[in-house]
C-alpha cells in the first residue's frame, strides 16, 4: 500500500465512512511509515478542532422566551359559568328524579326515572368539564348528540300538544352548557402527538420576514409544509 491509498482510507476512517482499502492493510502500513503516523495524527487534531470547540459565554434568553410566549389559556370566566350551568341541570335532575320515585309504578315511571337518571349524569359530566378542563372535549359529541335528538323531539312534542312550554325551558341549560362546553374544550385544546405546536404570532413573523410560500402539490394546490428529512446519514464501515 502506499501512502496516497493509506491516507484516503484515514480520512474514510475519520468521517465514519467505509475505507476503501482493508482495515488491516491500512494499520500494517502506519506501523511501518513514520509519515503516514503524522500525518494521522494531524489530521485527527485537525478534526477535533474543528467538531469541538469550548462553550463560550451565551446570552440568558429565559425571560425573552417568557415574554414573547403566548398566554395560556385558562378559560376560566366559561368555566365557573360551565360549573354554575353544571349546578342547575343536578338540581333539575335531582327534583325529576324525585317526583318520579313517588310518582307510582310501571312502565311509564320507569322511563321517567331513566330520563332523570340520564340528565343527572350529563350534570355530572358538565361538573367534571368545568373542574377538569381536558375533559370537555371528550363529552363534546355525546352532549352534542343529545341536545340535537332532543330538540327535535321538543319541538315536535311541542307542537303536538304533548309538552309543556315549562317542561321544554327546563332542558335550556343543556343547550348553555353545551355552548359553554365548547368554549372550554376549544379553549384547552392540545396540539395533536407528531405535529409542531404554532402559534399566531409564528404566521406573522413568517410574513414579516419574507418567509417561503407553502409547497404547492402536484395538483397546483398549496399544501401544509412538511417536514424535514435528515441531510446526512452515518454510514458504516464495511
Amino acid at each position: 500500500m502506499d501512502c496516497q491509498s493509506c491516507r484516503e482510507a484515514l480520512s474514510a476512517r475519520l468521517d465514519g465512512e467505509a475505507e476503501p482499502v482493508p482495515t488491516a492493510e491500512t494499520d500494517a502500513h502506519l506501523a511501518q511509515c513514520t509519515a503516514c503516523t503524522r500525518w494521522q495524527a494531524s489530521a485527527q487534531a485537525l478534526t477535533r478542532a474543528i467538531r469541538v470547540r469550548p462553550v463560550g459565554p451565551e446570552p440568558d434568553l429565559v425571560e425573552a422566551v417568557l415574554a414573547a410566549a403566548p398566554p395560556r389559556h385558562t378559560a376560566l370566566t366559561p368555566r365557573l359559568a360551565l360549573a354554575a350551568v353544571a349546578i342547575v341541570q343536578l338540581w333539575l335532575a335531582l327534583a325529576q328524579l324525585l317526583s318520579g320515585a313517588t310518582g307510582g309504578h310501571g312502565i311509564s315511571t320507569h322511563l321517567f326515572n331513566e330520563g332523570a337518571a340520564w340528565n343527572l349524569a350529563l350534570g355530572i359530566g358538565l361538573l367534571v368539564a368545568a373542574v377538569n378542563a381536558h375533559r370537555a372535549a371528550g363529552l363534546l359529541p355525546t352532549l352534542g348528540g343529545f341536545v340535537a335528538v332532543l330538540l327535535v323531539f321538543s319541538v315536535s312534542d311541542l307542537l303536538g300538544g304533548t309538552a309543556t312550554p315549562t317542561r321544554v325551558v327546563s332542558h335550556l341549560p343543556l343547550v348553555a352548557g353545551l355552548i359553554l362546553l365548547y368554549l372550554v374544550a376549544r379553549a384547552h385544546r392540545e396540539p395533536t402527538p407528531g405535529t409542531p405546536v404554532k402559534h399566531e404570532h409564528d404566521d406573522l413573523h413568517h410574513r414579516d420576514h419574507g418567509g417561503d410560500q407553502a409547497t404547492p402539490s402536484p395538483d397546483g394546490r398549496h399544501g401544509k409544509p412538511r417536514h424535514l428529512r435528515p441531510t446526512a446519514h452515518h454510514r458504516r464501515a464495511a
